[in-house]
């Protein structure tokens, strides 16, 4: 197993091979900070604040996303304040095609997401689901985000809970009586049927390798949007699944 996967430039894979022949000599970043002002913020949609977000009982809660290829999303919400963890894996299929070559294939039904533990003390589930929709993914492309392709990239909620549900069925109901985007809002919220952490070469892919092609002309522009549009809620530092630096 490599420590960086091989994407190659072609549909259905994760095209983090942009310039792939100079991805061998990129260099490793430590530790874990967030990218300089100088990086240019991805788009910003202007999501409102949800008109439904009930409070969530207890220290920690769940939140299982998918907004394309899961190094961005990863690396975004590993630096949201209230976060605990965030890692990445697939949901919406199988336990046994639950892996990178299977999920490849985009018949398996799962999506690439990301299991975000956070305090609903510091932030709310509606909170993420703003910033997942305000600058993570672009709600309105079905099975695509950026150069991705295939329904493993589409954008999906997975409640954990049924007042998570409910949250999100309403939150995607308001933006799209919004009409912040031209085109209609094509997101699912999608039943539960587990979380399977991605193989290891995966997680803290955004942090270890903020050089990659892939992770610098596509994500890294997504945390910056995050600083920009929600100082608040932005921790310069990543919370990372594995030790870095």
């Amino acid at each position: 197993m490599t420590d960086t996967p091989n994407r190659p430039l072609i549909a259905g894979i994760c095209a983090g091979a942009l310039l792939l022949a100079a991805a061998g000599t990129m260099a490793t970043r430590s530790p874990a900070i967030a990218p300089s002002p100088k990086v240019a913020p991805g788009p910003i949609a202007r999501a409102p604040v949800p008109a439904i977000d009930p409070a969530e009982a207890g220290t920690t809660a769940t939140a299982v996303l998918a907004g394309g290829c899961f190094w961005g999303v990863q690396g975004v919400f590993q630096h949201v304040e209230g976060v605990r963890s965030a890692t990445s894996g697939y949901s919406g299929g199988a336990a046994q095609t639950a892996n990178y070559d299977s999920v490849g294939s985009g018949t398996t039904g799962h999506a690439e997401v990301v299991k975000v533990v956070y305090d609903p003390r510091q932030i709310s589930y509606g909170t993420l689901l703003r910033i997942h929709f305000a600058v993570v993914a672009d709600p309105t492309t079905l099975n695509r985000q950026g150069p991705d392709r295939g329904t493993q990239y589409r954008t999906a909620i997975f409640p954990t809970t049924p007042q998570q549900k409910a949250t999100a069925e309403a939150y995607i109901a308001q933006l799209g009586g919004a009409k912040l985007w031209k085109n209609p809002i094509v997101t699912k919220v999608e039943r539960f049927r587990g979380f399977y952490p991605a193989e290891k070469y995966h997680q803290d892919f955004l942090t270890r390798k903020p050089d990659y092609p892939y992770i610098v002309y596509n994500d890294l522009p997504k945390v910056e949007a995050l600083r920009v549009a929600f100082p608040a809620h932005f921790r310069k530092r990543a919370v990372t699944v594995y030790p870095i630096g």
